[in-house]
């Protein structure tokens, strides 16, 4: 596997993520609202190559993808649904605990993110040292 290029790849990903929220913070709703719009179909494209990758994955992994993608999902609804909600707001103080509330969301989904990542890098280790096991063995057992 070649785990550096994935990893370059996320990290490639993040410091996309980072320079969009950046710009972001500076941009119209109309256009918060299209940006969340687009994320939406990136998440859902991205959701089909994962797909697509695990299909020919263990039950297990199977299993762990189709509940990350059903958190994705409803994530998604949610948000489309606060958004919703937030235009029909009239009350400023309403307005202002919604933003706390996502302003939460957003920092739990950094928090899920940095631990996927410790989860990907326990993975990875594993990986590397099965593959080391096993040409190990190989080479034990051609002795």
């Amino acid at each position: 596997m070649q785990f550096s290029e994935q990893l370059d790849a996320l990290q490639s990903h993040v410091e996309a993520a980072k320079t969009d929220v950046q710009t972001a913070a500076n941009e119209s709703r109309e256009q918060l609202k299209m940006r969340v719009d687009q994320a939406g179909l990136n998440l859902d494209q991205a959701v089909k190559r994962a797909q697509q990758q695990t299909d020919k994955a263990t039950t297990s992994a199977r299993n762990k993808w189709e509940q990350m993608r059903a958190d994705a999902t409803a994530k998604r609804e949610d948000i489309k649904t606060k958004i919703d909600k937030r235009n029909r707001q009239m009350d400023a103080k309403d307005a202002a605990t919604d933003a706390n509330w996502a302003e939460a969301d957003a920092a739990d989904a950094i928090n899920f993110a940095e631990r996927a990542v410790d989860s990907a890098e326990v993975a990875i280790f594993d990986a590397i040292y099965a593959r080391a096991y096993a040409d190990e063995r190989a080479t034990a057992a051609g002795s």
